[in-house]
């Protein structure tokens, strides 16, 4: 056991002599009440220590212990349905035995280690088999949603079992198998947190995070395995976004990490998640969710450590073969709480007073991220969804900026469409997605026509922008009705696609097949009103079809599985455009 002293305390950063022999990054437990801190600095003999819990009243002279091993996660069943602090404590077990408030030194098993757990080993598992880092030894049911599959872990050397435990209940901390090596593996297994979790071979992307969110699944698509932002000021629905994500995405489990945002809306997400129900299962969402809760009044150096414990979660469950999405929200509070730290430490700052290193450590999260053979030979994905809360709403700053290096799909939040009830108020002129390409074939099985029509769709709305300066100046009236005509169709495009009601029962959620119908029915209007147009009818007169009113309310009138509804809409479309058609070719004729 390594003791050492405090010598100086600077808020959450303390410094201590006598700990030359420990590690960077090791755990160590601060002064008397026992404060869990990592040694993230050694210089000349003094270890410089960042404390995750509140060090009021704490003293100089006070001794710091060290562990002798690196902050690190357990891993394993009981994870799923969890509400934890940004260090892997369980805040409903913690209210338990604390009360409201988190006591300092307070420690509490991130895991249940008395429930036994129904272990069913592979069929071929058994004394004597050949054993290998990430393999699978069997599965554990560990609710109606999710089977936890009981791996090897990846720092296990021993070639076979010398002995196996087999089909039985067991709690987490028993032994169900023994390698020639004398190590023992249990069903579960710590992890450091910081170190990314090893894989067999990265892939490339190739199908899309489907999350029923039109502007999203057909404009600017995410793959799994992919890295988005989502920048926007106060106001415009970063979080109700990643709410509507996490609910009606496709993926297996889903990690939502609170970082330093606001205690009402941690709360909202708190009570609100296992009410939500499940669409894929029918039952509760948070039998496929774990909860990291950081809020902005609690200590700082835990917002910075739990994107961290997020992405180690994620990467546990991608090693599985699961498709993962984690919603960070927001990483502008990480930014912040490394700020105050660098400044803690004396560090030179960078731009807006955050570290020079910034960048280093968001590039660190994101790049986790992506799409793996694990060490089980399954495929696996872990796709990172970073709210970013710039000052103001303004793009340029720093975080957004860097932020901007490392993922490959920008969803710039507009604060005009939150302001008119638009939501989701993604815009269409500073987002994009650099996945469409890669994607492109997934979509094809549905319509070899989406990437044509996506096209289509966003130069629309583009000539719509550069109209719209015009119009500012001399008036809608002053142009032709072919450009006037761009206006309407766009305007259609907003109401009838991009925008969606979270609280219809219909529209909520959108599948694939009925997001590209819908939008090629609105384009459809468009072409066929602009032939129409050019034979010499007026467009109030293609205003006036009582089709136009059809098209934009079919997101809500057509249910995912009722899509004839839609052919019925088309029919429409063609008899009444055939109709203005057969009137003005005649007074053309005359």
């Amino acid at each position: 056991m390594i003791e050492g002293k405090i010598t100086r305390i600077s808020g959450p950063i303390v410094y201590a002599e006598g700990l030359e022999k420990c590690g960077l990054y090791d755990v160590v437990d601060v002064g008397e009440k026992r404060l869990i801190g990592e040694i993230i600095r050694q210089n000349e003999g003094k270890a410089t220590i960042q404390v995750y819990e509140d060090v009021t009243g704490m003293c100089i002279g006070e001794k710091v212990v060290s562990n002798e091993r690196p902050l690190s996660l357990k891993l394993g069943p009981g994870l799923i349905g969890t509400i934890y602090d940004g260090i892997q404590r369980p805040l409903k077990q913690m209210f338990e035995t604390g009360g409201a408030f988190l006591l300092p030194g307070q420690r509490t098993e991130p895991i249940d280690c008395e429930k036994k757990w129904d272990f069913v080993p592979l069929d071929d598992i058994s004394e004597q088999s050949d054993v290998k880092p990430g393999m699978v030894l069997g599965t554990v049911k560990e609710n109606g949603s999710v089977t936890h599959k009981i791996m090897v872990p990846p720092y296990i050397k021993g070639k076979k079992l010398k002995s196996f435990a087999g089909k039985g209940s067991y709690t987490v901390e028993e032994t169900i198998a023994v390698t020639d090596l004398g190590e023992e593996i249990k069903m579960s297994q710590y992890w450091p947190l910081r170190k990314p979790r090893p894989f067999e071979q990265k892939l490339e992307v190739s199908e899309p995070l489907v999350t029923g969110l039109r502007v999203i699944d057909v404009f600017f698509p995410l793959s799994k395995g992919g890295t988005a932002a989502i920048p926007g000021g106060f106001g415009t629905g970063k979080t109700m976004t990643q709410h509507a994500i996490a609910k009606w995405c496709d993926a297996d489990i889903i990690v939502y990490i609170g970082c330093g945002e606001r205690g009402n809306e941690m709360t909202d997400v708190l009570t609100d998640f296992p009410k939500l129900i499940d669409p894929r299962t029918g039952r509760s969402l948070m039998e496929r969710t774990i909860l990291i809760a950081n809020t902005s009044n609690m200590p700082v150096a835990a917002r910075e450590v739990s994107l961290y414990s997020g992405i180690t979660f994620a990467e546990y469950f991608r090693d599985m073969g699961m498709h993962v999405a984690i919603m960070a929200d927001s990483t502008s509070r990480w930014a912040e709480a490394l700020r105050e730290l660098s400044g803690r430490m004396e560090e030179m700052p960078a731009e807006e007073g955050f570290p020079a290193y910034l960048p280093t450590r968001l590039a660190e999260f994101y790049e986790r991220a992506g799409r793996v053979t694990s060490l089980c030979g399954k495929e696996g994905s872990v796709s990172v969804i970073g709210a970013v809360s710039p000052p103001g709403g303004d793009f340029s700053e720093s975080v957004t900026q860097h932020t901007k290096r490392f993922i490959r799909c920008f969803w710039a939040l507009d604060r005009e469409l939150a302001n008119s009830r638009h939501y989701p108020a993604i815009g269409w002129i500073d987002s994009y997605s650099e996945y469409a390409d890669e994607i492109r074939g997934w979509w094809d099985k549905f319509d070899p026509r989406w990437s044509e029509i996506r096209v289509k769709a966003l130069d629309l709305l583009k000539r719509e922008q550069r109209l719209m300066q015009i119009v500012r100046l001399i008036g809608a009236d002053a142009l032709p009705d072919s450009d006037r005509l761009i206006l309407t169709a766009c305007e259609m495009i907003k109401n009838g696609f991009l925008q969606q009601d979270a609280f219809d029962e219909i529209d909520a959620h959108a599948e694939p097949e009925k997001q590209i119908q819908l939008l090629m029915l609105i384009m459809d209007f468009y072409e066929k009103a602009l032939n129409v147009i050019k034979e010499g009818c007026p467009l109030a007169r293609v205003i006036e079809l009582p089709v136009r009113n059809e098209i934009v309310r079919a997101k809500g009138s057509v249910e995912n599985n009722h899509l004839e509804k839609i052919t019925v809409i088309q029919n429409h479309l063609e008899e009444q455009i055939n109709q203005l058609e057969r009137i003005y070719s005649k007074e053309s004729a005359l």
